[in-house]
């Protein structure tokens, strides 16, 4: 069952949870036989004995919940972490499992002994606060709430930093595979990105994608992320203020390369890769004096997850002034709603 994005918050009728920004997963018990299978299909099991392991202790002999996998490290939740776990290497999956243990936390139940598709939501929360009330970790019941004033201090306290909005699901719905019934509210993020450096399509010299830049702790110019989806009157608005600021590499922050040090999030389409000197530079240095106001959804560290979307310039921020302080919610700690 999947949900349907909007940015303000529905009042009435609703459930209200945490979006978990992790994988969608539904477990599957039925005596000995247990199965973790994401949204579309692909078997999870092998990459999370840890999870299996837990369903396999509980008392319910049979069982199929929705949920989501989820890492929580000492910084916050990881999903670098979860990415790194789905490996073919037997002795990887074994060492991570010790290193970066996974958790699920489930949001719903589709069957016990009997099938509970089209039992309303009220009495499948019901059902699923009883058989996993009492669940030790990994297991996790999701918090849920009537009140949608709770739901909202969720998304302003830990919007970006673990959880990715708040889902708010009809108390009278059926569970309904793949259709659209819920609503997953998410308030745009922005930050003021230092723009350093821009791509052109490979078939034509046209602008295709800016390279952003937040300083770090140390001031460094850390490459944070991309800018996408550039309609055509945009790009060409976007060359023609860049084109005066294009510079060689000598004395450019990232003269030395950007991302040395890799991540699983560089596998992603759009997100940021690494890039040294010595590989085709593929990319235009510009002086890093601009700072152009971005939206993007999810972060990872210091990088955006997927790529941004720009909003405007800001002439009147000092290209100095934009940390990676704006990243995430500070402070915030999602994984205290696990608790």
């Amino acid at each position: 069952m999947l949900a349907k994005l909007v940015r303000e918050l529905p009042r009435g009728e609703y459930l209200y949870e945490p979006k978990w920004d992790g994988f969608r997963c539904l477990a599957f018990r039925d005596g000995d036989t247990i199965e973790l299978q994401s949204r579309h299909g692909n078997p999870l099991g092998r990459y999370f004995p840890e999870v299996v392991e837990a369903l396999a202790r509980h008392p319910a002999a049979t069982m199929a919940l929705d949920g989501e996998l989820v890492i929580v490290t000492r910084a916050g939740f990881s999903f670098e972490a979860l990415l790194a776990r789905i490996h073919p290497a037997a002795s990887r999956v074994e060492r991570l499992r010790s290193e970066t243990p996974a958790a699920f936390v489930a949001f719903d139940v589709l069957a016990t002994e009997e099938l509970l598709l089209d039992v309303p939501l009220a009495e499948r929360r019901a059902e699923l606060e009883r058989l996993l009330g009492d669940a030790e970790p990994p297991l996790h019941l999701t918090p849920a709430t009537h009140d949608p004033d709770v739901a909202a201090g969720w998304l302003e306290r830990f919007s970006g930093a673990g959880i990715d909005g708040v889902v708010a699901k009809p108390l009278a719905s059926p569970y309904e595979p793949g259709a659209r019934r819920m609503l997953k509210v998410k308030h745009e993020l922005t930050a003021d990105c230092v723009v350093a450096g821009f791509r052109v399509y490979a078939d034509r010299h046209e602008l295709s994608s800016l390279l952003l830049g937040l300083h770090d702790e140390e001031g460094a110019l850390q490459h944070v992320g991309v800018v996408t989806g550039l309609g055509a009157r945009l790009r060409h608005e976007l060359r023609d203020a860049l084109r005066p600021l294009t510079t060689t590499l000598a004395g450019h922050p990232w003269e030395r390369g950007f991302l040395l040090g890799g991540g699983s999030t560089g596998r992603l389409r759009g997100a940021a890769g690494r890039w040294e000197p010595g590989m085709t530079q593929d990319w235009v240095p510009v002086a890093p004096v601009r700072v152009a106001e971005v939206a993007y959804t999810q972060v990872d560290g210091h990088r955006f997850r997927h790529p941004a979307r720009f909003r405007r310039w800001r002439p009147d921020r000092d290209p100095a002034s934009c940390g990676v302080e704006q990243l995430g919610a500070a402070g915030a700690r999602p994984q205290e709603l696990l608790a």
